[in-house]
């Protein structure tokens, strides 16, 4: 049986927010959630949580972030401003204002509700080449960082 070996307080120091950042709305999976975290850092962006997504700070989310949480700075979620990502009906995000550099994503099964869509500034989609219908959650997140970084050399 689980034995609780110590309960502690997380204290994160402050810091500014980089441009770059992804939100998630209610992204279950802890593993999507740390790998999301892990790809934040490598591209030097933040990560912003709605109520409902899976704890950055659980064993399966710790493992799958590589101690990533612990670096990247943690934002508000606010889709304010910033791009839904949506599996289709929207333009490519290489079409996207250069300018935009925040990007919402939805949960795994059910996307982003149409509220959250319309609160942010633009939509986009990651054109497919194959007959896969979507992407993973934390693959469309890492390709949305990239092309941003990949963007302005």
């Amino acid at each position: 049986a689980p034995r609780v070996i110590g309960v502690f307080r997380s204290q994160r120091p402050e810091r500014a927010l980089p441009p770059l950042g992804l939100e998630l709305w209610h992204v279950g999976d802890p593993g999507n959630v740390g790998t999301l975290a892990r790809a934040c850092e490598a591209f030097g962006s933040y990560l912003a949580l709605s109520p409902g997504c899976a704890d950055p700070f659980g064993p399966k989310a710790l493992r799958a972030s590589t101690g990533s949480v612990f670096r990247v700075p943690l934002g508000d979620f606010s889709p304010d401003g910033a791009v839904a990502l949506v599996a289709r009906g929207a333009p490519p995000l290489a079409e996207l204002d250069p300018s935009l550099s925040r990007f919402v994503l939805g949960s795994e099964r059910d996307g982003l509700p149409e509220d959250v869509v319309s609160a942010c500034a633009a939509s986009a989609t990651i054109p497919l080449a194959g007959p896969a219908e979507s992407l993973n959650v934390a693959m469309a997140g890492t390709i949305a960082l990239y092309d941003w970084r990949r963007s302005r050399g």
